[in-house]
């Protein structure tokens, strides 16, 4: 009987064990919308100073609006939007609108590349010269008046690891030097206080680059012309290394960079509105951009909307340029968060995203500064340097220079969002943050 009884308490055991595994292995494939938070255990009164907070932003004239969404374990507890996305002309800002979102683009073309290290078709530890034989093996060391320079061979050659963590060395340091004695712009963005451009780009373009490019192929090209401004991986540097990933999406793929993304992240996760190009009558979906300046909200330029909907659309960068709706992202960061998966389509192994947001690949004192780390393509917070407390070590993040941020928590389970279009505006977003972790706290 007591062998009967051991017997019957193992197989109830074993199947237990089996609900459990299936349990952990369910991740949410949709966004579920919750009318009433307070089923979830989330104080109603909680979410009211949220919307107070946000609201207040608007009404102190900090910014002309702003978008939010908060979603647990794949419920959307937080998704609203406040404020005018036009002022001149009084039209309110929805959940819907459309963002630029700078460099929210690196994340997606970082995902888009390591697509094709999961099919094996390229290795993150690959020297890049092994694709792009071009790719500069120099270190410059000097930069004389007359514009010449001397160089040094580079220590070790460049990764793909090097690229997504923006510590290759390309236009970096004293090469700025060099090129500006060449004659070139300033590398200051168009409206953050580098020129706006008499004639209006076709697409978004880095700064200081070829506004008449009319593919990212030709800037990458000139770009290689130039020695490295430091060994790949011993300091931080950041942007143009996105670009150079982009172009070797397409180099490695065989494809242009926006169809690659579409085909393998954008189409499958149903971020159906999420683009670097649109037909004109989209202008009118975009979040006019303005400047917050003693107490007032002035209009900015809206040449990068206008970029998006211009009539030639070859150009595409990987390190800005799309744009879109919150909620568009949000699937996108979901998908990170489940490791890899949403809307019934796999975009990344789950190791594969594990080696994306869990080990830094930065020097320990960099650019970024004290307790800064960056992973494949994210900013990974730790116990020195985060938003707010709340954040888990475990989260991993990042933003557009136009006002756009997230932040993807696996120990909380958790994806935030906050959307602004500010060129000047103070720094407003943790403010919010803090507010979102209270949430769930008790």
């Amino acid at each position: 009987m007591k062998i009967k009884i051991l017997f019957f308490l193992l197989i109830a055991v074993i199947f237990a064990n089996k609900n459990v595994s299936a349990q952990k292995i369910v991740t949410p494939q949709n966004f579920k919308l919750i009318s009433d938070v307070s089923a979830l255990d989330i104080d109603t009164k909680k979410v009211s100073s949220i919307d107070s907070l946000l609201q207040a932003f608007v009404d102190n004239k900090k910014l002309n609006c702003v978008a939010a969404i908060v979603a647990k374990g794949g419920n959307i507890v937080y998704k609203k939007a406040f404020g005018l996305k036009d002022i001149e002309n009084q039209i309110p800002a929805t959940i819907d609108d459309y963002y630029a979102l700078f460099s929210q683009t690196k994340a997606i073309t970082t995902v888009a590349f390591m697509t094709l290290v999961d099919k094996g078709l390229v290795s993150i530890d690959d020297p890049v010269s092994k694709y792009f034989p071009e790719i500069p093996n120099l270190v410059v060391t000097k930069v004389n008046d007359d514009g010449t320079y001397e160089t040094r061979p580079v220590k070790s050659p460049m990764t793909f690891a090097h690229l997504m963590s923006h510590s290759s060395g390309l236009n970096a340091g004293l090469v700025g030097k060099i090129r500006s004695k060449q004659g070139e712009k300033s590398d200051a963005p168009a409206g953050f206080g580098g020129a706006i451009p008499e004639k209006r780009p076709n697409g978004q373009h880095s700064f200081g680059g070829d506004y008449n490019a009319k593919y990212l192929e030709d800037e990458m090209q000139t770009l290689v012309k130039y020695p490295l401004g430091f060994d790949p991986g011993t300091e931080w540097s950041y942007h143009i290394s996105t670009n150079m990933l982009g172009y070797m999406v397409e180099r490695i793929s065989g494809k242009p960079l926006r169809e690659y993304v579409k085909e393998t992240i954008l189409k499958p996760l149903g971020m159906n509105n999420t683009d670097w190009y649109y037909q004109p009558e989209a202008l009118a979906r975009f979040v006019k951009p303005y400047n917050a300046e003693n107490g007032k909200l002035n209009p900015g330029s809206t040449m990068y909307a206008e970029g998006a909907v211009s009539v030639e659309q070859t150009y595409c960068e990987g390190a800005l340029g799309l744009n879109g709706p919150i909620e568009d992202y949000a699937k996108f960061c979901q998908m990170l968060l489940n490791k890899g998966e949403f809307n019934g389509h796999r975009i990344l192994k789950p190791e594969t995203v594990e080696l994306m947001t869990t080990i830094n690949r930065l020097p320990e004192k960099n650019a970024g500064g004290k307790g800064f780390k960056f992973g494949l393509g994210f900013e990974l917070y730790n116990e020195i340097k985060k938003p707010v407390a709340a954040v888990s070590n475990t989260a991993f993040a990042w933003g557009g220079m136009l006002g756009t941020s997230y932040i993807i928590d696996p120990q909380n389970d958790l994806i935030v969002l906050y959307y602004t279009n500010m060129y000047k505006q103070e720094p407003l977003y943790p403010m919010f943050l803090s507010k979102v972790y209270g949430l769930f706290s008790h």
